[in-house]
């Protein structure tokens, strides 16, 4: 019998790989993809204190009006954009980019676009 291999869990497999390397600080908190078949979500976390500093996601009121009638990889652009305002609103003005166990492309890709043309560093 073939089995199904579940994707999921080979991402969260690959991603626990890539966060033994990754941390982030209150000086450079971390950025976090979470990318679902439907929507995105990002998230500034200072993992010395545990805390989430900031986020953003394509389920918010104002970015839904934005976001209509847009590919999905606009609408990440879009909320890459508005995060990296939001980081620059706490003080945030570098980052260390967790792309969540998700190939760097896409909507991914499109999310450090968007975080870059706010003005964020990676």
């Amino acid at each position: 019998m073939i089995t199904r291999i579940d994707k999921n869990a080979v991402r969260q497999r690959r991603h626990a790989r890539v966060r033994k390397d990754l941390s982030g600080t209150p000086e450079c908190p971390r950025l976090s993809v979470y990318r679902s078949s439907k929507n995105i979500y990002v998230q500034f976390i200072d993992d010395v204190n545990g805390v989430t500093l900031a986020s953003c996601s394509t389920l918010e009121k104002s970015v839904k009006e934005e976001i209509a009638g847009k590919t999905k990889t606009e609408a990440s652009k879009i909320v890459g954009k508005l995060a990296g305002e939001r980081a620059k609103e706490k003080g945030i003005a570098a980052v260390v980019f967790d792309r969540g166990g998700y190939r760097y492309t896409g909507r991914v890709k499109a999310i450090a676009d968007g975080a870059r043309e706010a003005g964020l560093e990676f």
